[in-house]
């Protein structure tokens, strides 16, 4: 049986829509929790790496650095292995990362949902998608553009790996959850919790369609 490696930041995090996408497709799921008390896990029988998101910036190397050096090692070894890495978020970030881009905070957050700007003849979504972040991404000149706001680079691909900015991942579940743990209070930025939460409940159907168009991309991807 195929198997995907998830790495979490955050014991509320999961690999939520998703994973349940991969499942379906025959995939069987390992997640692991990278922090600093935890160490590398093997990549040994893995065929896919997930990375999903994180409330620290991958440019925090003080605040991370027992962790977050591993997990670049991770995707290094990915990477020399052609096993695929799908990053989310942060997780993109990482993957801009090892590859030579560079990662800052953004002008503007995107918080909530929002469409993408999706180039031509890439067969992905323009959404809504959950946006829930802070920084944005300078792409490696290997790196193909895939989706973009006007904020932020969106998706991309390096070789057999892709990120995405958004959160194809969360159902409005794994939204509360991470609101009730987040030490963000997004109503610092204007924004109506309640409604957002109402609004991810009446997205998440559609979402779940969505996340598994995104998995069938990455999986073709891949080849």
């Amino acid at each position: 049986m195929n198997r995907v490696l998830v790495l979490r930041h955050h014991l509320e995090d999961s690999p939520g829509l998703v994973g349940e996408a991969f499942e379906a497709r025959g995939y069987e799921i390992d997640v692991v929790k990278m922090g600093e008390s935890s160490g590398a896990p093997s990549l040994e029988g893995y065929n896919v790496l997930v990375i999903l998101g994180s409330t620290f910036a991958v440019y925090e190397l003080e605040r991370e650095t027992a962790w977050f050096r591993q997990e670049l090692a991770l995707i290094a070894e990915a990477d020399a292995r052609r096993l695929p890495v799908l990053g989310i978020c942060f997780g993109a970030q990482a993957l801009c990362l090892s590859f030579e881009g560079t990662v800052r905070r953004a002008r503007d957050e995107e918080v909530g949902w929002f469409d993408i700007d999706v180039v031509a003849d890439v067969e992905l979504s323009t959404g809504p998608w959950l946006e829930f972040h802070f920084d944005e991404c300078l792409l490696p000149d290997v790196a193909e553009v895939w989706a973009t706001t006007q904020r932020a680079v969106q998706a991309f691909a390096i070789g057999p790996h892709v990120g995405v900015q958004f959160h194809p991942e969360v159902d409005d579940t794994q939204l509360k959850e991470w609101l009730a743990s987040d030490d963000i209070d997004v109503r610092d930025f204007g924004l109506d919790v309640e409604a957002l939460v109402e609004q991810t409940a009446r997205e998440t159907p559609a979402a779940r369609v969505r996340a598994q168009e995104l998995v069938d991309l990455f999986l073709r991807r891949v080849g």
